[in-house]
């Protein structure tokens, strides 16, 4: 049974920062990912980092958002600076223990989820 419980969401102003993590279990070869779900609108993916660490992210949050994971501690962090109410939503962790090469924001690899923690931006 894999099991991932994502923490760390709120409120914050535009400009703002908040951190979310994921706690997971052997992260040290899987493949994990964040996506984000905003009301009315489908998932979609948010950051995403291979065993070896290459990250991807969607070219909405380049240069504000920074995915980073610690082994020892089996944590997957979403640090989100400079936010901006398009940001607002609920924030899922994803996990596949098959991972390639390559990372993917693509949610049909990703097999585990988390129940998801909300972001809140306000203007």
């Amino acid at each position: 049974q894999v099991q991932l419980v994502e923490s760390g969401g709120g409120s914050v102003q535009a400009g703002g920062s908040l951190r979310l993590s994921c706690a997971a279990s052997r992260i040290s070869t899987a493949c994990m990912a964040w996506f984000r779900q905003a009301p009315g609108k489908e998932r979609e993916g948010v950051a995403a980092i291979a065993a070896g660490g290459s990250t991807d992210y969607a070219n909405s949050v380049k240069g504000r958002f920074t995915i980073s994971k610690d082994n020892a501690k089996n944590t997957l962090y979403l640090q989100m600076n400079s936010l901006k109410t398009e940001d607002a939503a609920v924030y899922y962790c994803a996990e596949t223990v098959y991972c390639s090469r390559s990372v993917s924001l693509s949610e049909s690899v990703y097999t585990y989820w988390g129940q998801g923690t909300r972001v809140a931006v306000s203007s």
